[in-house]
C-alpha cells in the first residue's frame, strides 16, 4: 500500500525517499553465490554411465535448484526495491517495503530520541546510506531504514519536525495570564491530556504504533497531568 493512502487524519508528508539501485545488489549476495554455484556444478558434473552418470543427474539437478533460486531471488530484489518507499509526515515515519515479508513501520516523531545515519565512501559518491531510528525503548525498538536515497535529508527532515514539536509545546517566555482567563485556561489544560490519549488509542487501533509505543507515551502524557 502506497504511503499517501494509508495517511490518518490531519497528517501530511514533508520528506520521502525511496530504496537506493545498489539496494538489490546488496541484498543479493545469496543469489549471486547460488548462481555461481550453478555455474561450478555444471562444470564439474560428470557425464556417462554407471555410477558417475547417476552422480552427474543428481548433481544437474542440484545445479537448476540454484539457477532457479538464484533468478527468483534476484528478481525478488529487484521488485522489493521498486516497491518500497519511505516518508516524514508531521506526526510520523513511515516505511513499506518487501513483499513476501513485507514490512510497515511507523514511529511517533514525539517518540523518537536519535537518528543516526550511516554513509560510507560508495554510498557518498552514489548517493545512499542507512538510518537508525532510535525510541525510549532504544537498540531493541530500533527502526533501521538500509540502503535509501537522501540519506541525510530524510534524517535532518525528522530532526526539524521534532525540534519544531517541542518549540510548539514549550509556553513563551514572560508570557502573562489574565486572572479572569485562568479558570477557561485551567479547564482546557484538563481536556487536553483526554484528547491526546484519545488520539494515540486511535493511531494504536489503526495500526499506525506500536503498543509499546502506545504505553510509552501515554505514560508521558500521564506524568504531564
Amino acid at each position: 500500500m502506497a504511503i499517501a493512502d494509508n495517511l490518518i487524519a490531519n497528517e501530511s508528508i514533508e520528506f520521502q525517499s525511496e530504496k537506493h539501485w545498489m539496494a538489490p545488489i546488496r541484498a543479493s549476495g545469496v543469489a549471486v553465490l547460488a548462481l555461481i554455484g550453478f555455474g561450478l556444478i555444471r562444470i564439474i558434473s560428470p557425464s556417462g554411465d554407471g555410477i558417475m552418470g547417476a552422480i552427474g543427474q543428481i548433481m544437474d539437478i542440484v545445479a537448476l535448484v540454484l539457477l532457479i533460486g538464484g533468478i527468483v531471488g534476484i528478481i525478488y530484489n529487484i521488485v522489493a526495491w521498486r516497491t518500497a518507499e519511505f516518508a516524514v509526515t508531521n506526526l510520523r515515519v513511515i516505511g513499506e517495503e518487501g513483499l513476501l515479508k513485507h514490512r510497515s513501520s511507523a514511529s511517533l516523531i514525539s517518540s523518537i530520541t536519535d537518528v543516526q545515519s550511516k554513509v560510507g565512501v560508495p554510498g557518498r559518491t552514489l548517493g545512499y546510506g542507512d538510518l537508525v531510528i532510535l525510541s525510549q525503548s532504544g537498540q531493541s525498538g530500533a527502526d533501521r531504514l538500509m540502503t535509501i536515497t537522501k540519506t541525510e535529508g530524510f534524517r535532518n527532515a525528522i530532526m526539524t519536525r521534532k525540534m519544531s514539536g517541542s518549540t510548539a509545546q514549550k509556553p513563551a517566555e514572560g508570557a502573562a495570564t489574565p486572572a479572569k482567563a485562568a479558570a477557561p485556561a485551567t479547564a482546557g489544560a484538563a481536556s487536553d491530556p483526554a484528547a491526546a490519549l484519545s488520539s494515540l488509542a486511535d493511531l494504536r487501533d489503526r495500526g499506525a504504533i506500536t503498543a509499546q509505543e502506545y504505553e510509552t507515551k501515554k505514560a508521558e502524557i500521564l506524568a504531564r497531568m
